[in-house]
């Protein structure tokens, strides 16, 4: 797609899954450019230049580095350049971070000081501390002060159309009423979590965090997007914060102590005498029902890089024995833990890992009643849902509802590992007047006192998570050209743009930190206690 001259100029951080993501939702932008890649594996540095970069421009060096220390160094020394008065190449104005989680704030916090516009894939980091570490950096005045560059975090189900027209059927039509109960389910698919969350980097707490951060951190921002968050009419009202987190998980079975008898003492898919029929049969899982399929990007291209590449090159046979080869490596009691820890597994038994992270988890959300002050009529207090009905029982609004989107309301969220759907997130609504249901693809709204069922096919949109990721992508450079423009001011930009700013994120984590402390503890965590002690008594802010 044809650039506009002055398209924001961004640095992807990390040449694995997301970032190749998001270079797609950049190139179907004109208003944006993916302009250098810091990578440190240089095949997928060179291959992500070619796809992402090179097609619009010549190559050179200010096109690739092989990590972000690299960059920052080149960048100083640009501008040190450019205050001698030497004509420089242009700038890098935005950075997408999309390298290992716990990785996050250290490149944060060293880019800051560049003032660059950031765009952080989720989770924000891997610990609390890491966090507000962040959430401090960001605010070079003080925290009190506001941020001085747009920052956005990889929470993409809130820009899916699907997403988009849900809340506002809740929140701003009214279509149900006032929102009683959410029952929110993640179903992450069966091979799906055997690659990421057994096999994968995301397998072990103590070398990334647990699968409620990793996985589902942006289904806990969703459920506060739509039941704390204020709605967009009223977007200065503060928000409703939970009353009460509570949370139970387990890792339940792809341990040791469930393998098949049949498997024996085999640790590897490769060599275990029940791999033709396992369900879990990596084999089966990358070479037989992918590669051999034709199908060598994700997931097949996370066991090894290259193998697109050979497969394009040499031929199907070729890449299928890359990829045994790949499968065929293992550990034993022999290698030493920190070589075990350090990367992925893919052809390890699945009963055989030092996986440690929940496969089934639930975490319940209560507010209380929490009015607001009495204050004037404005205009959405009588505004019509789209079923025709105002959104109390005697048919008029009152001048003021102190409880309108802040009444008392628990929220259920299930993660599950065991599904046919793969992220395909699915749920239930109950109301004052109705019912909702939705499945990513369908919203349905049934009225009680009706009787009729409405629903709602919201656009499809191409790209990860239901088009979220385009979406997020848009969003945020629209707010960084907004300010780059001169249009508006970065507080404005980031409210209006890109729809919640830090503190709300770092908000959306802490509930996560805090639903993992009451599973641990078997404890049910009062949120405004919880706040204060590990967050506002630390750096100050509000809840």
């Amino acid at each position: 797609m044809p650039k506009d001259p002055d398209a924001v100029r961004i640095l992807i951080i990390g040449a694995g899954s997301r970032g190749q993501q998001y270079a797609e939702a950049i190139r179907d932008l004109p208003s944006a450019v993916a302009a250098a890649i810091a990578e440190p594996i240089e095949f997928k540095r060179k291959e992500f230049s070619k796809k992402w970069i090179y097609p619009d421009v010549e190559p050179a060096a200010e096109h690739e580095f092989h990590d972000w220390q690299q960059f920052i160094q080149y960048e100083k020394t640009r501008r040190r350049r450019a205050a001698a008065g030497e004509t420089v190449e242009p700038g890098i104005e935005a950075a997408f971070i999309c390298i290992l989680d716990v990785l996050h704030a250290e490149a944060i916090e060293a880019l800051a000081p560049l003032g660059l516009h950031i765009m952080c894939e989720k989770p924000l980091a891997t610990t609390l501390k890491d966090c507000l570490r962040i959430y401090s950096s960001l605010r070079p005045n003080g925290i009190d002060s506001h941020p001085s560059t747009i920052f956005g975090i990889g929470h993409v189900l809130r820009y899916s159309p699907h997403n988009m027209l849900l809340r506002k059927l809740l929140l701003e039509d009214k279509v149900i009423g006032e929102v009683i109960s959410v029952e929110h389910t993640e179903p992450v698919g069966w091979w799906h979590f055997a690659h990421s969350y057994v096999r994968g980097n995301w397998r072990k707490e103590s070398t990334t965090a647990p699968s409620l951060l990793t996985k589902s951190c942006h289904d806990i921002d969703f459920l506060l997007w739509l039941l704390c968050s204020p709605p967009p009419q009223n977007n200065s009202l503060p928000p409703h914060l939970p009353a009460t987190i509570s949370s139970t998980g387990h890792l339940t079975y792809l341990r040791k102590a469930r393998k098949p008898p049949a498997a024996g003492t085999a640790t590897n898919c490769l060599s275990c005498p029940i791999e033709p029929s396992c369900l879990f049969s990596a084999k089966h899982i990358y070479l037989d029902q992918r590669l051999r399929r034709g199908h060598v990007g994700w997931p097949v291209s996370i066991v090894n890089p290259e193998i697109e590449d050979c497969y394009r090159t040499r031929g199907s046979d070729a890449a299928g024995e890359l990829l045994l080869q790949m499968l065929s490596e293992d550990y034993d009691d022999s290698t030493p833990q920190a070589i075990v820890e350090q990367r992925p597994w893919f052809g390890r038994c699945v009963w055989e890992s030092d996986n440690d992270v929940c496969d089934d988890q639930v975490v319940t959300l209560t507010w209380d009643d929490d009015p607001l002050p009495s204050a004037p009529l404005t205009a959405t207090t009588t505004t019509t849902t789209t079923n025709g009905h105002t959104p109390y029982h005697n048919g008029t609004a009152p001048p003021h509802d102190p409880l309108r989107n802040r009444a008392a309301k628990t929220a259920t969220f299930h993660m599950i590992a065991y599904t046919e759907a793969q992220c395909e997130r699915r749920g239930r609504i109950s109301g004052t007047h109705g019912e909702l249901s939705y499945d990513s693809t369908v919203i349905r709204a049934y009225d009680f006192r009706s009787g009729t069922s409405t629903e709602h096919h919201p656009q499809q949109q191409g790209g990860g998570h239901g088009g979220g990721d385009a979406g997020l992508v848009r969003q945020f450079v629209g707010a960084v050209r907004a300010v780059k423009r001169g249009e508006m001011g970065v507080a404005e930009a980031q409210r209006e743009w890109v729809g919640c700013g830090l503190e709300e994120v770092v908000r959306s984590h802490a509930v996560v930190f805090a639903a993992e402390e009451a599973r641990r503890k078997g404890e049910v965590v009062r949120w405004g206690e919880w706040w204060w002690r590990e967050v506002e008594g630390r750096v100050g802010g509000k809840g």
